[in-house]
């Protein structure tokens, strides 16, 4: 269904964006954003495509006869290293606005790092590290044995039983909850829903309660590997 030039109106004033915000998201000028708008040009298919795209994005639909409305929930996909970096990027950007805990559960950092340059991942830890003022705001649930502690500087670790380890991790941040997968490649699903996440945050308080603390000098015995090194030194 392509959508019309009347609810290309609708949708930037829903969103509250400019002909210059929208042309910006989909890489066509303010004159060419006014001129689909007026009907004064018919625009190509694949422009068209890529309005939609970026209203779809800042989660809205679009419905028959010129109908649009906000989406309760939104689904995002992410794939690809590219894909994890962004979501990485997002989890900051979220808590430096949300200032509730990140919650992450399952994840095995190893594996998560074979996804990721070296370079990129050291910026991360260290970008994430400043954006966290108190390890209570981000808590890892890890499985037991596992002695690979990142983020010790900015979160707290518990262990869970290997039994209950599950291979599907998930994140909670701010409204939002992620599943991760990465094999045979990375993907992320992210639900941007206040309730959605606030189920998830309910289980992941349950766990956590009854995971056990690493031992302290395992901790404290991690360092960031040597291949990290370089990079802070310029």
């Amino acid at each position: 269904m392509a959508i019309s030039p009347g609810q290309i109106r609708a949708a930037r004033g829903l969103l509250n964006w400019s002909q210059s915000d929208l042309g910006q998201k989909c890489n066509l000028s303010t004159t060419s954003i006014g001129a689909i708008e007026k009907g004064e040009t018919r625009a190509r298919p694949n422009n068209i495509a890529a309005i939609q795209k970026a209203f779809e994005d800042g989660g809205l639909e679009f419905l028959p006869d010129d109908g649009i409305r906000k989406r309760n929930a939104q689904l995002t996909v992410l794939t690809g290293r590219e894909g994890l970096q962004e979501f990485a990027q997002e989890i900051v950007n979220t808590y430096i606005e949300d200032k509730r805990e990140i919650l992450q559960a399952y994840v095995d950092d190893k594996q998560f790092a074979q996804h990721i340059d070296d370079k990129i991942a050291l910026d991360h830890i260290i970008k994430i590290g400043k954006a966290f003022d108190t390890k209570s705001r981000f808590k890892i649930l890890q499985r037991q044995g596992d002695n690979y502690f990142p983020a010790k500087t900015y979160a707290e670790y518990k262990w869970v039983d290997v039994d209950n380890f599950l291979a599907v991790p998930f994140y909670v941040y701010g409204d939002c909850m992620a599943l991760m997968m990465l094999n045979p490649e990375p993907m992320v699903i992210i639900h941007r829903h206040g309730a959605i996440a606030a189920a998830f945050r309910k289980q992941f308080d349950l766990i956590w309660k009854s995971s056990k603390n690493p031992p302290q000098e395992l901790i404290d015995q991690w360092e960031i590997p040597e291949r990290y090194l370089r990079y802070l030194k310029g």
